[in-house]
């Protein structure tokens, strides 16, 4: 072999490699009673994407309960004292101790995967629970809708941005309040399953709903 072709061989190879290195780590396979959602964790939001995966590695989220279900808005999860309540019981106080500082700036899509907080009134710092997170199911948004509900918090939304929001749905009025650091790419159609469950008053699923999550490359 020539010495320039087995440079360009190598070169090839070693690119290769580092694309596969980049991606370690980067989805998550979130296992439900009601199918898989594989979700993909974005690097413009390093601190959430690395306690989600720190997390995910010490079997935090395994057996926990999707607690509180609201069709056209979302699914929650990721409360620990969730594991062992028993049905009916009100829940999404737990968590492992600890904030995250918010990074916020991506949107939330339907299938936006992002993280749950206290309201303002208390946490004017918008700073993200240490565990639990919710997924968007949400409703389809005209452009309007989009801007009433979006640009009056100084959003700023592409002709994509625009496009997805009336094609896919979500929930825009939470843009620019939430840190959204993934998104589910596979399994869009469990989180309608999860959502025609019936629930209780405090919108706890009548039936528990568990996950596992795990991570795969």
């Amino acid at each position: 072999m020539k010495p320039y072709l087995l440079l360009l061989f190598i070169g090839f190879y070693l690119v290769n490699c580092s694309q596969g290195s980049k991606q370690k780590g980067d989805f998550v396979i979130i296992h439900t009673d009601f199918g898989d959602m594989k979700a993909k964790l974005y690097d413009s939001t390093p601190k959430h994407k690395a306690n989600f995966l720190k997390l995910v590695k010490e079997g935090y989220y395994d057996d926990l309960l999707f607690h509180r279900v609201i069709k056209q808005f979302m699914i929650q999860g990721g409360d620990p004292e969730s594991r062992t309540s028993h049905e009916g019981l009100p829940l999404g106080q737990g968590g492992p101790g600890y904030t995250i500082e918010p990074e916020i700036g991506k949107f939330h899509f339907k299938g936006a995967l992002s993280a749950a907080r206290l309201g303002d009134q208390v946490n004017p710092g918008k700073l993200s629970s240490g565990s639990q997170f919710f997924i968007v199911d949400g409703q389809k948004c005209d452009s309007r809708q989009v801007d009433m509900m979006g640009t009056s918090k100084g959003m700023k939304y592409s002709p994509e941005d625009y496009k997805r929001y009336e094609t896919l749905g979500g929930t825009p009025f939470l843009d620019g309040d939430y840190t959204v650091f993934g998104e589910v790419v596979e399994g869009l159609d469990v989180i309608d399953k999860i959502t025609a469950q019936p629930c209780d008053q405090a919108n706890r699923p009548n039936k528990n709903i568990r996950m596992t999550i795990k991570i795969v490359n």
